[in-house]
């Protein structure tokens, strides 16, 4: 794997500079393969030496680059070092790369590949709270959620597999004014017979009606406004309605969060923190923080030069508080009750002055912890819509991923025989609408495009479904085979090694995902050994092969499947075996 070579690398380099070999594990890093084309596999940046004061930053780097590497002797691990344009190459003995990289799934500990390695021993391990998908209650869960959903999942799943405690939570929004719409609404307009039959389809209908009578009834507005005020007060009968409506929708959101292998460890929401956010309003006063606008609302002067340029408002002027007001209660309830060590959020990227606002007011009463929370933000789904017209619901994505996924497995000429055909489109539907996703960084928007994203060939989610069963038959068709020992020497043609060479850079790829929180480094990472491995497939035959061969090359492709299935179930993939 690929730590032994950085580690034998970098041990060679220590003693030729007389430094610690740890210096030199930053610089070191896997070369991007090409398919047909020869390439080293190891190369030091002189930058990153000079930058560290590991080598002079005076004089010129390439001369810097040419007379380390003759200074550099070959060994039985390296076999040919040469100077680059400011770096240094590194060949490594070919039966020596083919033996190490494997070494894990012979071992049968193939999960801990690309985890293992020294590139994560500098990363903090301790609790991540990831806040993701949040979704408003008494609403059929909005298409415009999946994004934060599979982002967060994502996060929290990379977290988990580096070592980190994650807490996995969606902090819904069940609470605020357009709840004492709805609750007046239903009074007028609700029906509890139709909330039993169809219940977030019943509360979306009451809700469009209410908004329509609301825009030109004030009486309907006050009525709104009443209700709200009950439930701050909590009385009992808008309570009990509103906590029929919140359960409801958690019920129904389940159904959804389980269609796409996601789940959650604490369902929050604002209203958990309606009372502590009096108190956050009070903190900020003794603190001589909270001033009063001209309209008489609560406002935090939240500008760099303390001009009052910039402010958050923290209370309305009747005194209720506000979604700010709420989150910075959360916030401080958290730290309290999970203590921490940092804090994600993922949300779409117009909130992103509102969590700017969030830490500085935290920060300003005294929460040092707050430069630990971080704002993930995402750009826009444009074009988003199925058969029927322009998509609101996340449920009628999914069918449809599903239905046409469905069609063109019953088109395909290579399609297997399945158990369960609809299951199998739904995970590689799911699969499709997440690269879709995350082939691009996250700040940016996108245009849904059905057509390409369900692409058998090119890459997609469907591509990596199709190469991961492939791999898993070919296994499966030749279950008496395998052996735990192969011989090396017979995976030397240049289809394997770059292969192997590709598998050095898993963690890496892992390691700069952890460090930016964009999934894209993977999904590309994951393509790309696909397309390595489609090639690997015609010319690397199994069958009709003698059983040595046949051995080897088994153990190659029983590598390449793992480190697939590793990364797709990350990325919230779940894998197929059969397709």
């Amino acid at each position: 794997m690929a730590c032994f070579f950085r580690r034998k690398i970098a041990a060679k380099l220590g003693r030729t500079l007389q430094q610690s070999e740890d210096v030199f594990i930053p610089a070191l890093s896997a070369v991007p393969v090409f398919k047909k084309q020869e390439s080293p596999d190891f190369k030091l940046s002189i930058n990153t030496l000079r930058s560290t004061g590991v080598l002079p930053s005076s004089g010129g780097i390439q001369q810097q680059s040419e007379e380390l590497a003759n200074r550099l002797k070959q060994d039985n691990v390296v076999e040919d070092i040469s100077a680059g344009n400011g770096v240094i190459h590194f060949k490594v003995n070919r039966k020596l790369l083919v033996e190490k990289t494997l070494e894990p799934f012979v071992k049968e500990d193939d999960y801990k590949f690309g985890f293992n390695s020294e590139l994560f021993k500098a990363l903090k391990k301790g609790t991540t709270l990831v806040e993701y998908s949040s979704p408003n209650i008494a609403k059929k869960f909005h298409a415009g959620h999946l994004r934060s959903t599979i982002i967060g999942n994502f996060i929290a799943n990379l977290k988990q597999s580096l070592g980190n405690n994650v807490i996995r939570m969606n902090y819904l929004g069940d609470w605020g004014m357009q709840f004492g719409l709805l609750g007046a609404g239903f009074g007028k307009f609700g029906c509890q017979e139709k909330l039993k039959q169809n219940p977030l389809q019943h509360l979306f209908e009451v809700y469009v009606l209410v908004n329509q009578e609301a825009e030109h009834n004030e009486d309907m507005m006050q009525a709104a406004r009443d209700f709200f005020r009950q439930l701050e007060q909590h009385e009992s009968e808008a309570v009990s309605l509103w906590q029929q409506f919140r359960e409801i929708t958690v019920d129904e959101y389940q159904r959804v969060y389980k269609r796409l292998s996601v789940h959650f460890d604490v369902y929050s929401g604002e209203s958990f923190h309606q009372h502590q956010a009096q108190e956050v309003v009070q903190q900020l006063q003794s603190r001589g923080l909270l001033k009063s606008s001209e309209t008489g609302a609560g406002i935090v002067d939240t500008s760099t030069a303390g001009d009052m340029s910039s402010v958050c408002a923290v209370q309305r002027a009747d005194g209720t508080t506000l979604y700010i007001t709420r989150d910075l209660a959360a916030a401080m309830d958290r730290k309290e009750k999970y203590n921490f060590d940092e804090m994600i959020y993922v949300t779409d990227k117009s909130q992103a002055n509102h969590f700017n606002q969030l830490f500085h007011v935290l920060r300003a009463l005294g929460h040092t912890w707050a430069d630990r929370c971080e704002h993930v933000p995402f750009g826009l789904v444009r074009g988003m819509s199925t058969r029927s017209g322009e998509v609101v619901f996340l449920e009628d994505v999914l069918n449809e991923a599903r239905t046409r996924m469905l069609h063109n497995m019953s088109q395909s000429k290579t399609t297997k025989e399945m158990d369960d055909p609809e299951d199998i489109a739904e995970k590689v539907g799911i699969s499709a609408l997440i690269v879709q996703d995350f082939k691009g960084p996250l700040y940016s928007d996108y245009k849904f495009d059905w057509d390409r994203m369900l692409q058998a060939q090119g890459d997609t989610g469907v591509f990596l479904q199709y190469t991961h069963a492939r791999l898993c038959s070919l296994i499966r068709r030749n279950e008496g085979v395998g052996a735990m020992t192969f011989d090396p020497s017979l995976l030397l043609e240049q289809t394997s090694i770059v292969i192997l060479q590709h598998l050095l850079r898993y963690d890496e790829v892992l390691y700069q995902s952890s460090q930016d929180l964009q999934p894209k480094h993977l999904v590309n990472f994951l393509l790309k050994l696909c397309h390595l491995v489609a090639s690997a497939h015609r010319e690397l035959p199994v069958k009709g092969s003698s059983q040595d061969v046949a051995q080897a090359r088994l153990r190659l492709f029983s590598g390449a499947c793992s480190v697939l299935a590793s990364g797709m179930r990350i990325l919230g993939i779940t894998p197929v075996d059969k397709m």
